[in-house]
């Protein structure tokens, strides 16, 4: 563990401490400790009890929420910039969800006290922390909303799409890189499908030629039929 300055931080334009000034931002720096975690490590597990918040500054952390029936379901990932572990501390719960690094991770930690102590002289960040709860709320009615309304096919279409979009790069040649290594189980935990559809469904979409893949990375070759897919447009 170790102090990092909020100043330096590559991810501070998307966070929650934006609107600080340097001075200010220096401050938040006294109270935050850089953790690091790597593939496969837990920040935080279900039924635990929260100690603080989570502000991501590089890597992916997939959040999942385990059903009375033991399955594991992805909630949402979060990258550089996000904020986890806010909603089950101000609502005084144990975490319901656990929080696992994908991919090397570096967080920093800042404990309830010390984060009640900031909202109190820096009102703004209550706002901004608000926000992002809105914000997390609207991603998830629309996808409950696409779950429910959207056959296999086109669910596949819409996360490849969302995946692309939030952790896109662009190549070349103008095709768009998924820059996330996501196994085939836990992109069909994320949308409520066997492991095997999903399988077989990427694989028609790469012989339609609307996806190819790099390795473990997936790559978006005609994101406008794609998006024709994900409408349900055959």
């Amino acid at each position: 563990m170790e102090k990092r300055q909020c100043v330096d931080c590559p991810s501070r334009e998307l966070g929650i401490f934006c609107g600080l000034s340097n001075d200010e931002a220096a401050k938040v720096s006294l109270t935050a400790t850089s953790l690091k975690f790597k593939r496969g490590e837990k920040l935080f597990s279900q039924g635990n009890r929260p100690a603080g918040i989570y502000c991501v500054q590089s890597g992916n952390i997939k959040l999942t929420k385990t059903g009375s029936d033991g399955k594991e379901t992805i909630v949402r990932i979060a990258q550089h910039g996000d904020v986890i572990g806010h909603r089950s501390l101000f609502t005084a719960q144990d975490f319901n969800g656990t929080a696992t690094a994908i991919d090397n991770v570096s967080v920093c930690f800042i404990d309830k006290p010390s984060l009640l102590k900031l909202i109190n002289d820096k009102p703004a960040i209550a706002l901004e922390l608000i926000n992002k709860l809105s914000r997390d709320m609207g991603i998830a009615e629309e996808r409950s909303s696409a779950f429910h309304q959207k056959n296999v096919r086109e669910r596949i279409a819409r996360l490849l799409l969302d995946l692309a979009k939030t952790h896109g790069k662009t190549l070349i040649n103008g095709d768009v890189q998924i820059e996330l290594k996501l196994t085939r189980e836990e992109m069909a935990t994320m949308i409520g499908t066997a492991n095997e559809t999903l399988i077989r469904i990427i694989s028609e979409y790469r012989k339609d030629g609307l996806i190819d893949q790099n390795g473990k990375l997936i790559i978006i070759k005609d994101a406008a039929e794609l998006e024709k897919r994900a409408e349900g447009v055959y």
